[in-house]
């Protein structure tokens, strides 16, 4: 939990700072490239994260920002040919890479407190880079820190490692107090740490005191957590006013560490001005930053779109099916067959399966309150969506009231109609019995014939409204050999579709509480 309370004070420092930072990428446009047919993402956070199943397109956008800024001493090195190299065999031109023109890579910037437009495109000379007509003008400088997963891979793995060791390298002691970073994560207490240089390679070194013994040990015997923690530590920490890219942030990380890692990252971003860019197909760290920082992207035929980072959506693309669930409960089954025909309906449209969802019934709205605390106490409510029928209006008031006083979330709605949904259902057929005598195997005559049959059987019965309701029901179903719950969904089917359908207010409540349930809470099971 301080983790999250750390976060969300981090997010809404970060928030308030942006009126003021005077350098971001906003937005890049991406066509005709590597299986992007045209794709947009917008940047709205300083520290965003791209998300995405295999083959999505994530590390072409991560390197397609590399390409935004001109970089202070290594130009050369974030130029588009240089991050996007074509296979070009000579004796072979059938196998060379081609891309449908025109190839384009778009930026939009706020540089200098300024908004500036640039656009790379490739044509046969190679990539070209303009400005949409505006004269004089250059592209922004700025320091640009790009880390792949390249960068990550073991040491034991390299070539010659035994004659890499044997060989002599420039020694350079680094001060722990720049590791603070890899400390706040890993929560090891390094006192000594040391880069060993050769020819374009550096090896890291670190002394530890644990139980007043000093461990001395190198790259070659850190775990991959350690690696990646004290590698990212020493290139940031004193970065400053800089684009930062990350690819496959969470390789090698332990959950935990993913948000430790995330958390330090949001801070360093605050403290040093920098824009962080970094993608993943972990849930956890999608779970360390805000709604509007994470990017989820979907892999359509020929393109590549930017969907709405549901909860839900992300956990089916991650792990195949959603992890979490959100439960409907139910007075009874009719109050069930109702909601889950409703959902039929509703379902495709905003992308609900009925699988998505859990449907709790048999529980009569007394119960209610009762229900409301214990959910409390075991943190559950913001899962839950109490549905009540349409005469229980005064307990929803009172779930209202229990949740505000006790400052609680609350998903609550009631059934169509002020009465009970055998009630509501039995009106309903009299008042449309031309529409829906087809669709229950009747004749208008027929049915309308059988209803008043059954109006008369009842007429003198001295029995509550609602058991009264309920056995019209029921006699009319026993007819047709249709249970109550199969009438139902089938009603509440047929009634979502109709327009001017007092099921529509229900419906919509529906939808909203959906939508707001996919943006709470976390991604992580």
């Amino acid at each position: 939990m301080w983790i999250k309370r750390n976060l969300e004070q981090v997010w809404n420092q970060l928030r308030g700072q942006m009126p003021t930072r005077k350098d971001a990428v906003t937005n890049v446009r991406i066509k005709n490239f590597r299986g992007i047919q045209d794709v947009q993402v917008a940047f709205p956070f300083p520290v965003c994260v791209l998300a995405g199943a295999n083959g999505c397109g994530k590390s072409t956008i991560l390197y397609a920002l590399g390409c935004a800024y001109r970089v202070p001493g290594a130009e050369k090195a974030f130029l588009p040919q240089k991050l996007f190299p074509d296979f070009k065999p000579s004796q072979s031109p059938s196998v060379a890479d081609i891309h449908p023109s025109p190839v384009e890579i778009i930026f939009s910037y706020n540089t200098g407190g300024q908004a500036l437009g640039m656009r790379w495109h490739r044509s046969s000379s190679g990539w070209q880079k303009s400005f949409f007509g505006r004269k004089d003008t250059v592209q922004p400088e700025r320091k640009v820190y790009l880390h792949t997963l390249s960068k990550f891979s073991n040491p034991s793995e390299m070539k010659s490692v035994q004659q890499l060791a044997l060989r002599p390298h420039d020694i350079h002691s680094i001060d722990a107090a720049d590791a603070a970073l890899a400390h706040r994560i890993l929560g090891y207490e390094f006192s000594r740490i040391y880069l060993a240089h050769r020819a374009g390679t550096d090896v890291i070194v670190v002394e530890r005191m644990d139980s007043d013994t000093t461990c001395r040990y190198s790259e070659y015997h850190m775990s991959a957590a350690e690696r990646v923690t004290l590698r990212l530590s020493l290139h940031l920490s004193g970065l400053r006013d800089a684009l930062v890219l990350i690819d496959e942030i969470d390789t090698g990380l332990h959950p935990y560490t993913q948000r430790l890692l995330m958390l330090e990252l949001q801070r360093l971003a605050l403290r040093n001005n920098l824009q962080i860019v970094c993608t993943t197909h972990s849930a956890v760290v999608l779970d360390t930053v805000p709604h509007e920082a994470r990017i989820f992207l979907e892999r359509t035929e020929g393109n590549v779109t930017v969907k709405e980072a549901w909860r839900d959506a992300i956990q089916k693309s991650l792990y195949g099916r959603s992890q979490e669930i959100l439960t409907f409960l139910c007075e009874d089954e009719e109050s069930e067959g109702l909601t889950r025909g409703i959902l039929d309906y509703l379902g495709p449209k905003i992308d609900l399966l009925q699988n998505d969802i859990m449907v709790g019934r048999d529980s009569g709205k007394e119960q209610f309150l009762a229900h409301f605390e214990t959910l409390r106490q075991f943190r559950k409510l913001n899962d839950v969506v109490f549905i009540l029928d349409g005469d229980a209006i005064e307990v929803k008031k009172q779930l209202e009231l229990r949740a505000e006083n006790m400052r609680q979330p609350l998903r609550a709605t009631c059934l169509p109609g002020n009465d009970t949904p055998e009630q509501w259902a039995w009106d309903l057929l009299l008042t449309h019995v031309i529409q829906y005598a087809p669709e229950f195997g009747h004749t208008p005559d027929t049915l309308r014939s059988a209803m008043m049959k059954i109006n008369m059987m009842f007429a003198s019965v001295a029995d509550t409204p609602t058991n009264i309701a309920k056995q019209k029901i029921y006699a009319l179903l026993n007819d047709n050999s249709i249970s109550s719950f199969a009438f139902f969904r089938k009603l509440g089917f047929l009634e979502a579709r109709r327009e001017s359908s007092d099921v529509l207010t229900f419906m919509n409540d529906l939808e909203n509480i959906v939508w707001s349930w996919r943006r709470s809470g976390t991604f992580s099971s």
